[in-house]
This record gives structure tokens, C-alpha cells and sequence, in this order.
């Protein structure tokens, strides 16, 4: 738990000093007490009240001034709020390390797979966006419900040369601004009335699926201070093995004019390669923005990563208010103590 103003907790020093001023006046009448001959005959003009009767009342009233004073400090507490109306711009690596084969028959192709299953998991109305990179990116089809666009741009994905992972999440940003004018795009001014503040998050998510480092263009971190700025989490994934294998695709995973034949298969150690995942920058670029990393060495765990997204982007975690029910208790604990002093006493 929280405090939005934590400087309210010096009104809590009241109670000590209530207690104090009790305590005074109790040891004050005692001083001016009229001596009698007799204390039976005290005691039989008093009400029947036992000590812990005097006491539940002024304890109950105590807590309650307690309870009043941490709901001037605001209290919060972090749990977990459902966002509505939430975007996914799923931003894949197109690059030619996609060829590999550690991940049958080669990591492209498991990446389509687990994405057309994770378009197709999505209830009716979820929009995503897709964005392909390799050593630029691009926007190919802008946040939409529209499953069979998406299931067609993901079947005509085609590797290229270099990894911009920085580049495709800023693309992603600009996506994201063009449906939602809460989030400024790149380039633009922040702090314009509306944007998200600090520690906010808009309902709009960026899941980036790469199986390498970056390698040219904006560097991750820089593009993930431009996402937090905007409110924007970013979830990345890490996908394939460290496992040497030949690069091969086929033709219809190959960008055309790229000198790549059917069937190419990438030379170096013997006609094979291992690839590297950049887990400490993916890690930093999810941490910095809110966002979370994961891991996926086959097609079964990236198909359980992607398709398990939607629940952990559309439920958040989010500082909320608990100021009124710290007055409500404070409210219940004085009432009740007033009332039992003033039932006790008519006894």
C-alpha cells in the first residue's frame, strides 16, 4: 500500500494527544475529588459499569480517529483493474535468421503458425495491428478486427536483411497514435493536454517477436523510453534456440530482389548458425515500459506465450484509491463507540 500524501499522516498525532488531554483530566478530577465518609454510598449512586466498558468506547473512538487520519493521506493499494478497448500491434522479426531451422521447418514458419493462432483465439472486436521488421519496418495492416486481413498479411510475411527492433517499436507507436489521440506519435512534442502522465498507462499494448539482436537503426532502449513516455507497455519475445542450424527457406518466405534462391541456406560454421537473443535488452525494454519478457524455444511455446498475451495485457495492474473505505471504517468505529458510551451510561 501506498500514500498519495503522506504528509497527511501528522494529523494522526492527534490521537496521542486526545489520549494525553484524557489522561489529565482523569488524574485532575481525582485531585478535586470530594472525600466522603463513606465509599459504599459512592458506589451505590454510580452506575454499574466495569472497567472494560468504560474503555471499549474511548478505543473504539481512538481507531476510529486513526483510521479518519490515514484517509487524509490517501491510501492506494495495487491490484488488478480489466482495460477495455485494448489495441495489440504485434510487431515480428522478418529477418533472415527467421530461416533458421532449429525450430522445424524453420522459425518463420512457426512464427506464422502461432501467429494465425493467435489471431484467430481473439474474441470478436479485439483489434491488432501488424508490423513486420527486419533492417527497416513497416506497418502492414493498421489495428483492425478484421481476422482474414490479418491471417493474409501474416501468410505473405517475407524475410529481408538486418533487425531494427527500435525502428518497428517506434512504427508501432505511430499506429498506436493514429487511433488513439491520447498517445502523441513520434517526433511530437509530449506533456499536450491529454497524454497519459507519469506512471499511466493507455489501454494499447506493443508485442514485439524477434529472435535476435538489433542490429541497425534506433537502438531498443531509446524506442522503449519513446513507448513509456506515451503510456504504451511493451511485451517482447525471444524465440528460438541457441542451437547451431542451416538458414533455409523457401521461396515464398523470401522477399523478391533479394538475391536469396528457394531453398537458401545461409554459409558460415559449415553452413550453419547460432543465434544469439539480446535477452538483456528485450528484458530492459519490457521492464522500462511496464511491459513483461518471455522466452520461446519451439512453436508449442510460442503459440502458449502469444495466446495467453490477451489476459495478462487486457488485465493491469493499477494504483487505486482507498481513501473511502478508510472513511467508512473510521465513520463505523466512531459511531459504534459513541453509541456504546452513550448506552452504558444510561444503564
Amino acid at each position: 500500500m501506498s500514500l498519495a500524501w503522506p504528509w497527511a499522516l501528522a494529523a494522526l498525532l492527534v490521537v496521542p494527544l486526545l489520549l494525553a488531554l484524557r489522561w489529565w483530566l482523569n488524574r485532575r478530577r481525582r485531585k478535586v475529588a470530594v472525600r466522603v465518609s463513606s465509599i459504599a454510598l459512592i458506589r451505590a449512586a454510580l452506575p454499574g459499569r466495569s472497567r472494560w466498558q468504560r474503555r471499549i468506547p474511548a478505543a473504539l473512538f481512538a481507531l476510529g480517529l486513526l483510521a479518519l487520519g490515514l484517509a487524509l493521506a490517501r491510501p492506494q493499494a495495487s491490484m488488478a483493474v480489466p482495460q477495455d478497448s485494448t489495441s495489440i500491434l504485434l510487431a515480428m522479426d522478418v529477418s533472415q535468421s527467421m530461416c533458421s531451422t532449429d525450430v522445424p521447418p524453420n522459425r518463420l514458419a512457426a512464427a506464422r503458425d502461432a501467429a494465425r493462432e493467435f489471431v484467430l483465439a481473439q474474441e470478436d472486436g479485439t483489434r491488432i495491428g501488424l508490423v513486420a521488421f527486419s533492417g527497416i519496418s513497416g506497418l502492414l495492416v493498421e489495428p483492425t478486427d478484421d481476422k482474414q486481413a490479418l491471417l493474409t498479411a501474416i501468410d505473405n510475411l517475407r524475410t529481408s536483411r538486418g533487425t531494427a527492433i527500435g525502428q518497428a517499436i517506434l512504427t508501432s507507436i505511430d499506429a498506436i497514435a493514429e487511433i488513439n489521440p491520447a498517445v502523441p506519435p513520434t517526433g511530437v512534442e509530449l506533456g499536450a493536454p491529454g497524454s497519459p502522465g507519469a506512471g499511466e498507462y493507455v489501454a494499447d499494448t506493443i508485442v514485439v517477436l524477434t529472435d535476435g539482436a538489433n542490429t541497425q537503426g534506433v537502438d531498443p532502449v531509446t524506442a522503449a523510453q519513446e513507448a513509456k513516455a506515451r503510456g504504451l507497455r511493451v511485451y517482447t519475445i525471444g524465440f528460438g534456440t541457441t542451437d547451431p542450424a542451416p538458414l533455409i527457406c523457401s521461396a515464398d518466405q523470401m522477399t523478391a530482389g533479394s538475391g536469396a534462391r528457394p531453398e537458401w541456406q545461409g554459409r558460415g560454421g559449415g553452413g550453419r548458425r547460432a543465434q544469439l537473443i539480446d535477452e538483456e535488452t528485450l528484458g530492459e525494454v519490457a521492464e522500462l515500459t511496464g511491459g513483461e519478457y518471455f522466452r520461446a524455444q519451439d512453436s508449442e511455446q510460442l503459440v502458449d506465450v502469444l495466446t495467453d498475451l490477451p489476459g495478462t495485457i487486457t488485465v493491469q495492474r493499477q494504483d487505486v484509491e482507498l481513501t473511502v473505505w478508510f472513511v467508512l471504517a473510521a465513520t463505523l468505529l466512531v459511531g459504534t463507540g459513541v453509541g456504546l458510551s452513550l448506552r452504558w451510561n444510561r444503564s
